[in-house]
């Protein structure tokens, strides 16, 4: 599936690794960043109204969808590395600086690419994911069994892809069942989509989900302990996580974002979909 008046091309980043990307429109640039268990497809309502009057430039991640995905070595799926991607696509479409968006595990690449790129992102969005730190910091408890996901595809390289490659559908759909409040949101050509690509990248998307135990806790830890921030405007639109785990949200985001917005949204975990008239509300407001 493509997004419908959009051109695709493979764009070369580093190490032979090529990024399968879908640009259209013209204007300052945004890059709009998917997450899991999704592929680039889940910006298709954003990105065709962003595309009237910005250039949109839509990537799957290393490891996701059509782009390549290499071993898991090296820190081939650091944030770090996966956020240098973003930045080598950017700049061989001719933007060396643009304003960047990102969802779930794309908000996480965003966010480390506002910290280790800052003369090329203007501007910043996160949906609904707290940074790496925070994120493990406030599972704790029976409470972190919402996210057994991060824990399971933590371990070592064997038994995870071996468990979710035994019912790879029923694994990757139950998280498009479960955070989603209208499941009517994800058609099921959609829905289809992201099972086929999942089914295709067991190991690396569980290669992204390990970085975030091992590489990218010590890279974001360095980066707090140097007091780095994200110096760019920066949005996040969020569930009331708060609610449910008992933080306060936006006292998490205020160290890594002096210059925030944080709104929180009604919706289910996947917004781009569920409410897209919303997100595009507050990306637009962003823009300005």
């Amino acid at each position: 599936m493509q997004l419908p008046g959009f051109d695709y091309q493979r764009v070369p980043v580093a190490d032979g690794v090529s990024l399968n990307v879908a640009v259209a429109g013209t204007g300052h640039p945004v890059v709009l960043l998917h997450g899991f268990p999704q592929t680039h497809l889940m910006w298709r309502h954003v990105a065709a109204d962003l595309a009237t009057d910005h250039t949109v430039i839509c990537p799957d991640l290393r490891g996701y969808g059509a782009s390549d995905k290499p071993a898991d070595e090296g820190g081939a799926y650091s944030k770090r590395t996966m956020a240098a991607d973003v930045v080598a696509v950017a700049r061989a479409l001719g933007h060396p600086r643009f304003a960047l968006a990102g969802h779930d595990r794309g908000a996480l690449v965003a966010i480390r690419a506002g910290l280790d790129h800052p003369d090329a992102v203007t501007r910043l969005a996160s949906l609904d994911v707290l940074p790496t730190l925070d994120m493990w910091d406030v599972l704790h408890g029976v409470s972190a069994s919402v996210a057994f996901h991060l824990y399971l595809m933590a371990q070592p390289p064997g038994l995870p892809e071996t468990m979710i490659a035994g019912a790879p559908d029923e694994f990757f759909g139950y998280f498009l069942d479960l955070w989603a409040r209208d499941p009517s949101a994800v058609p099921p050509d959609v829905r289809a989509e992201y099972l086929r690509a999942s089914r295709e990248a067991i190991p690396s998307i569980v290669a992204d989900y390990r970085a975030s135990a091992t590489v990218d806790v010590t890279d974001d830890a360095a980066s707090r302990a140097a007091g780095a921030v994200l110096r760019m405007p920066v949005t996040v639109l969020q569930q009331d996580w708060g609610a449910a785990l008992g933080y306060d949200a936006t006292a998490v985001w205020r160290p890594w974002a002096p210059d925030l917005t944080h709104v929180t949204v009604t919706c289910g975990h996947f917004m781009a979909e569920e409410a897209p008239a919303e997100v595009i509300k507050h990306l637009r407001g962003m823009l300005v």
